[in-house]
């Protein structure tokens, strides 16, 4: 869900192709590797430079660990609440390689992904070739609407859709004068619906210049349809809301009067010298300035400039100066009273300047504020979202006409996400109070003191609501969820916005220093067991760290004047208590796998500082990390020989000596992880170059049933890849028993069981399944997965349940394995398998200056705890070469 905000989801499938071991035969030509086809550096280089690369900082959980965060990926919020472009917001399910200012809606993370310029002139074609037959039934508007090319267009399409269909089940959710303003959009014609919609995809609050706007190929007389946004219209009278209700939540601004419009002119609302100089472009604003002899090095000096200029000088002609003689001018201003259009010649340089801006703008549209906000609001409650874009409007259309098989579930598109308008009210305001703490604490650099301080006066003014609604949300999963529906429903309460200002609250009172304070916060936040499960781990550690090193000098009475044994006791009696948090943590089971390292790290040093007798100490051996093994492999490495090459990638483009030839029998230009997977094939492994897809893939295989299982609310459409809750901190909670189950079942050896089922039931259609990329050949996921331990594959499964969005990057660039060797063999001893056994290994390659990242590290650590070999290679230039 979540976007004032919006999170982006890791690719589906791998970011590259699957690349087969050599001398492995296969059928499809798709899977001959090497490329048959040298690639340019220059081409290689470009693809580089199109990869977003995570920061390669190294976690050290002892010397971080002071840090509320310091073992997670920071969020990265993003909101749409009246700005035009904000980066996104993250409620828990962090997610890597996240360019700014890219949006996916719930809705659309689970839709297959599909070209929206390849689309658009095959949804035509669809649409005109439908028969004109008054016959034709529908179920949607959008089936039921006649189609004439530039009568009609997709983004309309989308936009009534999206209306349609909230009103047919949500309708209660808003009042008699909302209600009034739909009536009226139905009204309007085609070509003012179009325009609309087109400048409701755009920046919230612009301006738009009219001379710009007859660009539409769809609009043929685009004054009309302007006139026909600006025109008022009337509202009828409605009873005011009761103060405790729905007033309270509204804020003002928004509030329909007695009229409306659905767009704003600039004569009526440009009313500053500033207001209207933002509308001018720089060139035109420097033109301006020479006029008005001001200067300024870039667009915003210009304008303090200009607007500081208009402030505090008045124009000569405002004390009765005119153009001509010094004694003409004084015999003007000794006769000023005695002209009566002097009022007239005498204009203020403010009205002077403003005229004259609006005079090179030309006339001005912009959507109005309050109808914008109540469209914005009818798409939160159709997407689920709070968050969208262009993309994401025609999603479901586009879906509807890929032509693509989707998998059999119930579809429950419920009209109980939002109970009531109150519910609905809240929920928007409580994300927008989450934005403004995500404004202070992410997106302008470090907060300091004084932000840290706005966003515990920001907890505060909601604290005492939150607790109630903590209340409500535990009544309502005692009395009316029985299908593990709560865990998806109770992300649109104002609970769960509220719940994660409490956990920045939390950590802004450790940046000031209010331990005390914090450490209530969190043990609130962890009594709590229905708001942001998957950040539980984090409290622990963070309760754990303040027990063990601050709360001793908390307690009272004060430390001062107390003896250093009555200290040491102190310290004592709280590290104890630290323990005893540790060993609650590993036995909560919605404390993720991932934070168990770090608690069984502090959990071991407390026993020893404690001096518990060694028999009683934990032992923590069968998931005891092993750090990875190094492996350096040298190579050829090429660098263009052009100065104004990007110095900027890290990427770094290597000659595969031991891999295939090209049609002129040279070696291949790639990548450095296809290199080192080159050297590993003559070493009898098989792999591929896929990062997070094959893990993702062999994932969809084994929980496809799960991934459909029916749960209310998560299947709103026909059209999806997966449940609307995959990418939150909500499906596993929802599925506990039958995940759980499903790992008993991969550890006991049924992963081949699995994969076959789905094999057979899916692979001849195709179907579009989220993570599964159907380009692997099914023998060879079985091979992979018969040379893994079940409870090594079941460990990482768990993870991938736990948290899907945030697991989805760092893992390591190559998996290999190879298969136990048959009896019969008895060459090649060198490239057996140990033991004789079936192996799988996880390489992560790295180039010069080049270190693991944040991310990268964790899964190292997943990894090796479930027992898998993992190898960190360095690949190193044995020889610089230049080429064109």
């Amino acid at each position: 869900m979540d976007r004032f905000v919006k999170r982006t989801r890791p690719s589906q499938t791998a970011n590259t192709r699957p690349v087969l071991a050599a001398g492995w035969t296969n059928t499809n030509k798709r899977f001959e590797t090497p490329p048959t086809k040298k690639r340019r550096i220059d081409q290689v280089k470009q693809e580089d430079r199109t990869e977003a690369h995570e920061p390669s900082t190294p976690l050290d959980n002892d010397e971080d660990e002071d840090s509320f965060t310091s073992a997670q990926t920071r969020d990265s919020p993003v909101a749409r609440d009246g700005n035009p472009e904000v980066v996104e917001f993250d409620d828990g399910e962090a997610t890597e390689n996240t360019p700014a200012g890219h949006y996916h809606t719930a809705l659309e993370d689970s839709l297959p992904e599909v070209k929206v310029n390849d689309v658009l002139e095959e949804y035509e074609k669809l649409k005109s070739s439908q028969v004109d037959d008054s016959e034709v039934s529908a179920e949607t508007r959008l089936q039921t609407r006649k189609w004439v090319r530039g009568k009609n267009s997709i983004y309309v399409d989308a936009f009534n859709l999206a209306l349609d269909t909230v009103l047919q089940d949500e309708a209660h959710l808003f009042d008699g004068k909302e209600n009034c303003v739909f009536e009226n959009w139905r009204a309007l014609s085609y070509e003012a619906q179009y325009l609309y919609v087109r400048l409701f995809l755009r920046k919230t609050a612009s301006w738009h210049r009219l001379e710009r706007l007859s660009r539409y190929p769809d609009i043929s007389n685009v004054e009309e349809a302007i006139e026909s946004l600006l025109e008022s219209r009337e509202l009828p009278e409605e009873e005011a809301a009761k103060e405790s209700d729905e007033s309270v939540l509204e804020e003002p601004k928004h509030a329909f009067a007695d009229t409306f419009a659905f767009a704003d002119d600039s004569a009526s609302h440009i009313k500053t010298v500033e207001q209207a100089a933002h509308l001018l472009s720089l060139e035109e604003l420097k033109n301006l300035a020479k006029d008005a002899k001001v200067q300024g090095k870039n667009k915003l000096d210009l304008i303090k400039a200009f607007c500081r200029m208009c402030s505090q000088q008045s124009s000569l002609m405002s004390v009765g100066l005119r153009r001509s003689s010094t004694n003409a001018s004084m015999n003007s201003l000794d006769s000023a009273s005695e002209e009566p259009n002097s009022a007239k010649q005498d204009p203020n340089r403010k009205a002077h300047f403003l005229e004259k801006i609006l005079a090179i703008t030309g006339p001005l549209v912009r959507l109005s504020e309050q109808v914008f906000k109540l469209f914005e609001r009818v798409h939160l409650v159709f997407y689920r979202s709070t968050e969208w874009t262009e993309k994401s409007l025609t999603t479901i259309i586009l879906a509807k006409i890929s032509r693509r098989n989707f998998p059999e579930y119930v579809v429950c598109r419920s009209s109980n996400i939002f109970p009531s308008r109150r519910h609905l009210l809240e929920f928007e305001r409580s994300m927008r109070l989450q934005f403004e703490v995500d404004s202070i604490l992410e997106f302008n650099g470090p907060p300091g003191a004084d932000g840290n301080r706005k966003v515990v006066e920001i907890f505060e003014g909601i604290a005492p609501r939150w607790r109630e609604l903590l209340t409500e949300a535990q009544k309502m999963e005692d009395t009316e969820y029985e299908f593990g529906e709560g865990g998806y429903l109770r992300r649109f309460s104002g609970g769960h916005a509220y719940t994660r200002i409490v956990h920045k609250a939390a950590e802004a009172l450790g940046r000031l220093h209010r331990y005390q304070e914090e450490y209530d916060l969190l043990n609130e936040l962890l009594n709590q067991q229905l708001f942001h499960p998957s950040r539980r781990g984090a409290w622990y550690k963070r309760k754990a760290l303040v027990e063990e090193r601050y709360m001793w000098e908390l307690e009272q009475p004060p430390t001062t004047g107390l003896s250093d044994a009555q200290k040491t006791l102190r310290k004592k009696r709280w590290r104890q208590v630290a323990l005893s948090t540790c060993e609650t943590a590993l036995q909560d089971p919605n404390c993720h796998l991932i934070h168990h390292y770090d608690l069984q790290k502090r959990l071991i040093r407390l026993e020893k500082q404690l001096n518990i007798p060694r028999r009683q100490q934990h032992n923590f051996d069968h998931a005891r990390l092993r750090d990875p093994e190094e492996h350096t492999i040298e190579g050829i490495q090429l660098v263009r020989d052009d100065a104004s090459r990007d110095q900027r990638s890290t990427k770094t483009v290597w000659l595969d000596e031991l891999g295939d030839v090209d049609d002129g029998g040279d070696h291949m230009h790639v990548s450095v992880e296809e290199m080192c997977l080159s050297f590993y094939r003559t070493q009898g492994w098989k792999g591929y170059h896929s990062e997070g897809g094959i893990l993702r893939t062999l994932f969809a295989y084994l929980f496809c049933d799960i991934l459909f299982l029916f749960v209310p609310n998560v299947f709103q459409t026909a059209y999806q890849t997966c449940p609307l809750d995959l990418h939150t901190d909500a499906f596993y909670p929802a599925r506990a028993s039958e995940i759980n189950h499903r790992l008993v079942e991969i550890s006991n050896g049924g992963a081949g069981e699995l994969i076959h089922r789905v094999n057979e039931q899916h692979r001849e259609r195709r179907t579009c399944i989220v993570g599964l990329n159907w380009d692997y050949e099914v023998e060879d996921l079985l091979e992979l997965v018969s040379c893994f331990e079940g409870e090594a594959l079941a460990a990482i499964c768990k993870v991938i349940a736990q948290d899907y969005k945030a697991r989805g990057g760092g893992v390591p660039d190559l998996i290999l394995w190879r298969a136990a060797p048959q009896e019969s063999s008895d060459d090649q001893n060198d490239k057996k398998p140990e033991n004789n056994k079936a192996e799988v290994m996880f390489v992560e390659v790295k180039s010069a200056n080049d270190r693991l990242s944040d991310t990268q590290r964790l899964w190292i650590h997943v990894l090796s705890g479930a027992g898998v070999r993992v190898v960190l290679c360095n690949a190193v230039a044995k020889e610089v070469r230049t080429t064109d």
